[in-house]
């Protein structure tokens, strides 16, 4: 889960897209035949939500799809950018209209996605269930999505290598919790989001995860006025150390104020715990006084990972629901994919599906409204399925045919 470094208003970031929108659809083909949402369309959302993408066909957040023809998409520097740069696994913030939970359908208005770490592999842990990367230990699961230019997974990388990681922050093992994980060579500048520490505005540097952070030559428009210890920022940063310090080429407020929305679907780990009631996630404050706790209040602790409904006011997600995300992960947000069949592989058993290449020799795969031999290039299908052992694949259980 991110917050946008940049805090800007609302409104200004709406007209600025608005005013790009002719170049960034001739340039990128972002916003579909609709064209891209109008700033007063963005500004009559009445839904948010965050967490990892885990389906395409429309964009599927939390078990809701959500229509993205028609959505302004920007990465967390508000730079706008194509809903096709979209990818499994990517954490994303959705502004929306007309959601709903219980239909699971919504449409979104904007996008914004963003990953927690970018830089070089120190090394990767012998059972291959960790690595280490900025200094930062990247937990893999079995949700863990890798890009296809990682084939092996993480049996294929080694120290060096340059990578981008999506994931959940676990304050309480101070790690991460990788949703995607994918390759960033030939990146010219690292990323790192965390809380400051240990801050000495006199020597003008202060440390992130345990590494040492020197913003001397940061210009003041790059800095946030209220730096202090126990903020969280997002750093960028020159490629190599100087006298054992990461030297900072930006660093920016890692925490967004959520416009108020009447509803809110959020699914992240908790980085700051007062009790069960109060708490936030990523800088997002939950009240839950009010809330249902399905699953018990006992796992609601520092670190856990949680998807809370609620209404967001004066910017805090104030809970009706909280539920611990352990219990519900796979049966409600397993990978599902929607759309026109491509690249099909009869030999292989294979073909690509929204750029993911789907598996279907397994004897798992269950077939609706047709059989292996109707598959065919254009063919429009719906698949759910698990990652493949090197997660770079996903390999179905079940193919409907949709047309």
């Amino acid at each position: 889960m991110f917050r946008n470094p940049v805090p800007v208003a609302w409104r200004s970031v709406a007209a600025l897209l608005l005013a790009l929108s002719a170049t960034v659809i001739a340039a990128c083909g972002g916003g579909g035949e609709g064209g891209a949402m109008t700033s007063a369309t963005i500004e009559k959302a009445t839904a948010y939500a965050a967490g990892p993408i885990s389906g395409f066909g429309s964009v599927i957040i939390n078990g809701v799809r959500y229509d993205d023809s028609r959505a302004v998409v920007t990465d967390d520097d508000d730079r706008p950018r194509s809903r096709d740069l979209l990818r499994l696994g990517m954490m994303v913030e959705v502004d929306a209209k007309a959601m709903s939970a219980v239909a699971g359908t919504g449409e979104a208005m904007r996008i914004r996605y963003g990953s927690e770490i970018v830089g070089p592999v120190g090394e990767v842990a012998p059972s291959l269930t960790s690595l280490k990367v900025l200094g930062q230990t990247v937990n893999i699961t079995d949700t863990t999505v890798f890009g296809p230019a990682l084939a092996g997974g993480l049996a294929a990388i080694k120290a060096g290598d340059l990578l981008e990681i999506h994931a959940l922050y676990d304050a309480a093992a101070q790690s991460y919790r990788a949703t995607r994980i994918e390759s960033a060579a030939g990146a010219t500048t690292y990323t790192l989001r965390g809380t400051v520490a240990n801050l000495v505005k006199g020597a003008r540097t202060f440390t992130l995860g345990g590494q040492v952070i020197f913003y001397g030559n940061v210009d003041a428009a790059d800095l946030p006025v209220n730096l202090a210890d126990g903020l969280r920022v997002r750093v960028h940063l020159q490629t190599t150390q100087d006298k054992g310090q990461w030297v900072a080429t930006s660093v920016r407020t890692g925490v967004r104020k959520v416009e108020d929305r009447p509803e809110g679907h959020v699914r992240g780990a908790i980085t700051v715990f007062t009790s069960a009631t109060s708490f936030e996630i990523n800088g997002l404050k939950v009240n839950a006084a009010a809330a249902a706790f399905p699953d018990g209040n006992a796992g609601i602790v520092l670190g856990a990972v949680v998807e809370v409904e609620g209404a967001i006011v004066d910017g805090i997600l104030v809970a009706s629901k909280v539920e611990l995300d352990g219990r519900h992960a796979m049966a409600r947000h397993g990978f599902e994919l929607h759309g026109a069949i491509g690249s099909l592989d009869k030999t292989g058993k294979t073909f690509m599906l929204r750029d993911v290449k789907v598996s279907y020799g397994g004897t798992l795969a269950v077939w609706k409204n047709g059989v292996e031999a109707d598959l065919a290039d254009g063919r429009k299908v719906e698949v759910r399925g698990t990652l493949s052992a090197d997660r770079t694949q996903l390999v179905a259980t079940k193919i409907t045919f949709e047309n």
